[in-house]
């Protein structure tokens, strides 16, 4: 596993919290570790997925994220 850090604009409250956690934990090879207003932390596996895959999960939420590795 791999974790990068996303960072993540639009993120304004509770909803958009619970909508890229949500996001985050339904795209494959991707365990959530944090997610707070304008970031998150996620560990995933470089086999099934990469971080673009993970941040097109996000835009696919609603947010754009940008992936840093950690």
């Amino acid at each position: 596993m791999a974790r990068i850090v996303l960072h993540i604009e639009g993120m304004t409250c509770g909803h958009c919290l619970n909508a890229v956690r949500q996001a985050l934990a339904v795209a494959p090879g991707v365990k959530v570790e944090s997610v707070r207003i304008g970031r998150a932390e996620v560990d995933y596996d470089e086999r099934v997925t990469s971080p673009a895959e993970v941040a097109a999960a996000v835009a696919d939420a609603g947010y754009r994220a940008t992936p840093k590795a950690d």
